[in-house]
């Protein structure tokens, strides 16, 4: 796991200030709807529990009136009570105590009167009653009546109806329903922050990351993305790292590459201006000169062409190329100086064709380019081979050479600028570093590729893979 650094640090302490964001942050929208969310949640919860609590209440005190009522039937029943005498003033005395009012009724009457008389009729018949809201004396009642015998009396118990029941609800759960909405808040902010925090870390590392600290890094922590964010983050930082250092290396040895051939023509100059060289020497110290002069030109023109590679006015004028004519042709050019270094270069052409739609001019600099490595390290003896073949829809012109060639591991990095001459310099003679690099996206241009690989005289093969087109 990468080292956990402080990323608390003020991002006003970078040495570019970002830009003022007017938008809600993360956190803000996170705890925001965690607010909301709660506040739906407690409503919802509201609206549902309190019409369930007020039917509950009321069935309770319904179902405790019933039982009341089937009680009192079946201590009339068994005690055979006479009106007004003292154990049913004593039953109707503990009625009243629990806010329930008796009504007796006998001989199709009620006492105390008040009781509708369908109530009343209904008894006398042999009938219990039950309801839940009835009007006596004006006011509202839940009614439970029973018959006692079969003599046409009976009993009715009014309990009066609850009033403002929903109100009295409310004010029970109302507590509880705060209580929840502040927990759910403290939890959608709690939560919020929590579930933003990554975000808010991985906008200061970038912002650490475009002031130019390579060394910041993420904590890698659950949850999944979070995760993936973290190692993008640590993987941008470990590559710009990379990068610039080879950059950094690169940028040394063109400096060194190019303070080389200057050093050469200041010190000839010198010796000139001091008079130094005689007339018979004049020319030798021309020549010298002149080839330095040259080598710094290459070197330039080459730093040129890779800074321009991407631009939009690089020149291309693409037109019919006979590849076979091209490897031929590049044969050719480099016949002279092969032969002074004792390298045999040949040519493996097919028999038939190969045409591609390409700039001859710039396909010519990669192949000569190419050409110019492989002759800087093969020793005299060995090969340098110029082929040419197609495969499907693709033309091929490859070099090979039977030089010391490469490792798996500089294949991987080959085209990368300076990679391999900061690997070999000292070792065997290597070149500025951009000559790879330049081919590489020279190719890219042209719309194709190219490829490093082993070859089979033993030293390193670079293919140049282009779209094929017709004969």
């Amino acid at each position: 796991m990468p080292d956990r650094r402080d990323l608390t640090v003020p991002i006003n302490l970078l040495n570019k200030p970002p830009k003022q964001v007017k938008s809600m942050s993360v956190t803000a929208r996170a705890v925001l709807a965690g607010c909301i969310v709660a506040t739906i949640s407690v409503v919802v919860t509201a609206l549902i529990a309190i019409p369930l609590a007020i039917q509950a209440t009321e069935k309770a005190a319904k179902e405790a009136l019933v039982t009341q009522a089937n009680a009192v039937a079946i201590t009339l029943r068994a005690r055979a009570l006479r009106p007004n005498s003292p154990d049913e003033q004593r039953i109707l005395e503990q009625l009243r105590k629990q806010g329930i009012e008796p009504f007796f009724i006998a001989d199709g009457k009620s006492d105390p009167a008040g009781v509708p008389e369908r109530m009343v009729e209904q008894i006398s018949s042999g009938k219990p009653v039950s309801t839940r809201a009835t009007l006596i004396d004006g006011k509202l009642y839940m009614i439970e009546g029973r018959p006692i015998g079969d003599t046409g009396t009976g009993f009715i118990l009014a309990k009066p109806a609850r009033t403002g029941i929903g109100a009295q609800v409310v004010a029970w759960v109302w507590c509880p329903l705060l209580a929840g909405l502040i927990a759910g808040v403290l939890a959608g902010i709690i939560l919020g922050r929590r579930l933003a925090r990554p975000i808010r870390n991985a906008a200061i590392a970038a912002a650490r990351l475009s002031s130019g600290d390579r060394g910041v890094r993420l904590a890698v922590e659950p949850p999944a993305d979070v995760e993936r964010l973290a190692l993008a983050i640590n993987d941008l930082a470990e590559a710009l790292a990379t990068s610039e250092g080879r950059q950094r290396e690169f940028l040394l040895s063109i400096s060194h590459e190019l303070r080389t051939p200057l050093t050469t023509i200041r010190g000839y100059a010198e010796a000139l201006c001091d008079g130094v060289v005689d007339s018979a020497a004049a020319s030798s110290v021309g020549r010298t000169v002149l080839t330095e002069a040259e080598r710094l030109d290459r070197l330039v023109a080459d730093l040129l062409s890779l800074a321009r590679l991407e631009a939009a006015d690089f020149t291309i004028e693409p037109t019919t190329v006979d590849l076979p004519e091209l490897a031929r042709s590049a044969q050719n050019a480099f016949a002279q100086r092969c032969s002074r270094h004792g390298v045999e270069i040949r040519t493996e052409l097919p028999a038939y064709s190969v045409n591609v739609y390409a700039d001859p001019v710039r396909l010519r600099q990669i192949v000569d380019g190419l050409v110019e490595n492989a002759l800087r390290v093969v020793p005299p003896g060995q090969a340098i081979v110029l082929a040419v073949s197609s495969a499907g829809r693709e033309a091929l012109i490859q070099v090979r050479d039977g030089g010391p060639g490469l490792t798996d591991d500089d294949l991987q990095v080959a085209f990368e600028k300076g990679a391999l001459h900061a690997k070999y310099q000292g070792i065997r003679k290597v070149g500025s570093g951009l000559g790879l690099a330049l081919a590489a996206g020279l190719a890219r241009r042209l719309g194709g590729r190219l490829e490093a690989g082993h070859a089979p005289e033993g030293g390193a093969a670079f293919t140049v893979y282009l779209p094929q087109t017709p004969s």
